[in-house]
């Protein structure tokens, strides 16, 4: 496509180009008019060929001009094209040797790079559309002024109304403005037309324009919290079951027995023996059952921890010193103090050593307590010598155990502790050798 210049009044550049084509044309035409006046040559022939020159020498001077501005106007209109973001323009008209040339075909070029571009950014625009669509998550986009600027379909959905509708309402009149301060990432229960839930809140800034703007990401992890739920249920009443009934069925059976010993006419000469021996493993039945539901009460009514600075060493020295069964090697580590509730602490590490210990009873083998620093954490780890973990999926599973006379909850409670600190317990096993590692981690500052 050729690019027309559009007439416009003659300029400065214009002026200065004919100009200088009318000084290049004044020494070669005075001098043929001076020739022709001087010489010996009738008065028609002077005047007819002086009104040649003169008009050879403007003309001349007028194409000159023409040529220059004409390209320079094909360039500038070019360029006013591509700023429009009209990338189909094309100039010609110059050689392809010559300075104009050459810059009309790098404007061309400039052209065909742009054009590549755009399609570029429309074609990623779209496939970026079309994934917002697709994500199930509301997606939200506020100018510096808390006015909507661009939704996706999810969050459609959740306002209920079109996109038409929602751009350009404030976050205080799309029911989103709690949602614009605070944390940027934490969870929220909020209600929307669409439906209400638990949501997980995610903000970040980015600019365009040079104007800050927010993103806001909702999810509603109701659905997944509502499943998570379920399945902890059911592995909390598959447990409870499992204990109550095994508490359960010997009672009944040897409270049946007991009652038919008591219906004989004639009784054994140890029918009290037997009386005596069948109430104690009745008492001894409901004092475990009702253990097991003390343990299962405490798991459920932890307090939020009383923070107060805690030394480790001291800490960890006391709780080894706990153990009688055997002798619990601590290993020296950098002096830190931190910030947690020391009661709730004292339980974790007793857990985890007690079962180190526990461990190394049977095979034999050491065990050690060490701590140290990772970058903001303080790592508290026990390690024994025993045969390691066989199966880790249900370690953290409430009332579940191995032991025979385990609660089921003392892992449990360490890592709900932990957490509570801001932190977490795991288990695994050794690489260097046979045995378990489980690692205490607290955040150095108070979180």
């Amino acid at each position: 496509m050729v690019s027309e210049p559009q007439p416009r009044s003659a300029g400065p550049i214009e002026r200065y180009v004919l100009g200088l084509a009318f000084l290049a044309g004044l020494p070669g035409s005075v001098i043929a008019l001076v020739l022709l006046w001087t010489g010996s040559h009738s008065l028609n022939f002077q005047i007819t060929l002086s009104l040649l020159v003169v008009t050879f020498w403007f003309g001349f001077a007028w194409t000159a001009r023409g040529r220059v501005v004409h390209s320079l106007l094909t360039l500038a209109s070019m360029l006013g094209a591509l700023r429009e973001g009209d990338f189909s323009v094309r100039g010609r008209g110059a050689g392809q040797g010559d300075s104009l040339g050459q810059a009309m075909a790098e404007v061309n070029q400039l052209a065909d790079t742009l054009k590549e571009q755009r399609l570029g950014a429309v074609e990623a625009t779209a496939l970026l559309r079309r994934m917002m669509g697709q994500v199930e998550v509301g997606l939200f986009a506020f100018d510096s002024g808390r006015r909507l600027r661009l939704v996706n379909r999810w969050g459609e959905r959740m306002l209920g109304q079109r996109e038409e509708r929602l751009l350009g309402l404030s976050a205080d009149e799309l029911g989103l403005a709690q949602c614009l301060v605070g944390p940027p990432v934490r969870t929220m229960d909020l209600a929307f037309p669409g439906w209400d839930g638990r949501w997980d809140v995610r903000r970040s800034t980015y600019r365009q324009d040079g104007v800050p703007h927010q993103l806001l990401v909702l999810s509603d992890v109701s659905r997944a919290l509502r499943e998570e739920e379920r399945q902890a249920w059911k592995r909390i009443v598959r447990v409870l079951g499992h204990e109550i009934n095994n508490s359960l069925a010997p009672i009944s059976s040897i409270a049946d027995s007991l009652q038919t010993l008591l219906e004989r006419s004639v009784k054994a000469e140890d029918h009290e023996e037997d009386l005596v021996s069948g109430l104690s493993i009745i008492a001894g039945r409901a004092e475990g059952l009702r253990r097991f539901m003390a343990a299962y009460a405490r798991l459920a009514k932890l307090p939020p921890p009383d923070m107060a600075p805690l030394e480790v060493e001291p800490w960890i020295r006391r709780v080894a010193r706990l153990e009688g069964r055997m002798e619990v090697t601590v290993e020296p580590g950098p002096p830190v103090t931190i910030d947690a509730d020391g009661d709730q602490l004292d339980q974790v590490l007793i857990n985890l050593v007690s079962n180190a210990v526990e461990a190394v009873q049977e095979p034999g083998g050491a065990v050690r307590v060490g701590w140290s620093v990772d970058s903001a954490y303080l790592v508290v780890w026990v390690e024994d010598e025993g045969p390691g973990i066989g199966d880790g999926s249900n370690l953290f599973v409430p009332f579940f155990t191995t032991k025979p006379k385990g609660s089921g909850i003392g892992l449990v409670l360490s890592r709900e502790i932990a957490e509570a600190h801001s932190g977490d317990v795991q288990l695994r096993n050794r690489t260097d050798t046979s045995g378990c590692r489980a690692e205490l981690r607290i955040p150095l500052a108070a979180g």
